[in-house]
């Protein structure tokens, strides 16, 4: 399909630079087909059925955006993809001024190398500490990586380390939030248990591809991210089970619906699963583990809203969308948030 029947028109005031306060007074747009119904996040529970099983990614966000110097120059890094316990991939401004083993002090005792750079014009850094060590100085001297869009100055807030961080975030390894999980606080969880909704929890470690543009012409060009997803053998079980007992299969985020439906065969069985998946879903894909999605909304011409119109259909999404700006919804991580229906 042509990139750009995924676009549409977003006033840059509806870009949220802040989450709401609290967290679970976001807004929701329920899209059912052609119907679209406004509320909050309170209403949630009484949107969903009884029966439903949410899935979260519990994945939890390192500080993976730095500040060093080579030599007299500043360097602003970001964490892109880790590739082994000392080496990353990583996005840096103005890098082709890089070069093979050029240097770059994050702190005292921490540097990192360059080691390679890619075609598309990431850097390899290699590290002089690794594994559990790295993230340690990671925690020490790093900052949340936001995505470009939430403007900040050098540094960040300090609040943002929570505000960018799912309040169940427990396995570490992302560099961008599993950001639909940003909406839900024990008050969310007390009401969906109230009402005989269930949960499970898979771990999905976000990249920063998930930011990327697409800027090919044509969808089919495009060459996805891949990201390093689990599934525990207990939640698949519990899963499968679920579903044959005519219970509903719910993501909280595009990465929980990524991963399961990495992870199911064609007759919609979920499996064990412990590897990267790059799975690219666009309008015409068949569905095999997933009946609704909660998610927020995303950016034009994103991989992500060409999933969601996948799920939905592209009219029955453009025409939410529409809705959404005229209405005053805000988008993106900090943004509101949508509960779809499966067409």
């Amino acid at each position: 399909m042509k990139t750009e029947v995924f676009d549409f028109n977003l006033p840059s005031e509806l870009i949220a630079n802040k989450p709401c306060e609290p967290r679970d007074a976001a807004r929701l747009l329920h899209i059912d087909g052609t119907a679209l119904t406004d509320g909050h996040m309170c209403d949630l529970a009484d949107w969903l059925k009884p029966t439903d099983v949410l899935v979260f990614n519990d994945t939890k966000v390192i500080p993976a955006r730095l500040y060093g110097t080579r030599g007299e120059a500043q360097v602003e890094v970001t964490l892109f993809k880790q590739i082994d316990l000392s080496r990353w991939e990583t996005l840096i401004k103005n890098a082709r001024r890089l070069h093979m083993d050029d240097e770059i002090v994050f702190a005292p005792n921490f540097k990192g190398m360059v080691v390679d750079k890619t075609e598309s014009g990431s850097v390899i850094i290699q590290f002089n500490c690794q594994g559990s060590d790295l993230f340690a100085r990671l925690h020490e001297v790093g900052t949340m990586p936001l995505p470009p869009y939430i403007k900040r100055l050098r540094g960040g807030l300090e609040s943002d380390k929570t505000d960018y961080q799912t309040m169940y975030a427990r396995h570490e390894g992302a560099v961008a939030a599993p950001t639909a999980g940003l909406h839900f606080t024990q008050r969310i969880f007390d009401s969906l248990k109230a009402r005989g909704i269930r949960w499970e929890f898979v771990t999905l470690h976000v990249g920063g591809g998930t930011f990327l543009p697409v800027k090919v012409e044509d969808t089919k060009d495009h060459k996805m991210h891949a990201e390093y997803g689990v599934i525990s053998a207990d939640v698949a079980e519990r899963l499968n089970v679920a579903r044959k007992n005519g219970s509903r299969i719910v993501p909280v985020g595009t990465t929980s619906l990524r991963l399961l439906e990495s992870a199911a065969d064609d007759q919609g069985v979920i499996h064990p699963f412990a590897k990267e998946t790059s799975i690219f879903i666009t309008p015409g894909y068949c569905f095999k583990a997933t009946d609704a999605l909660f998610t927020n909304f995303h950016t034009p011409k994103s991989t992500l809203f060409m999933l969601v119109s996948a799920l939905a259909g592209l009219d029955v999404m453009q025409n939410a969308y529409k809705h959404a700006v005229e209405e005053r919804y805000h988008f993106f991580s900090y943004g509101d948030a949508c509960l779809i229906e499966k067409a």
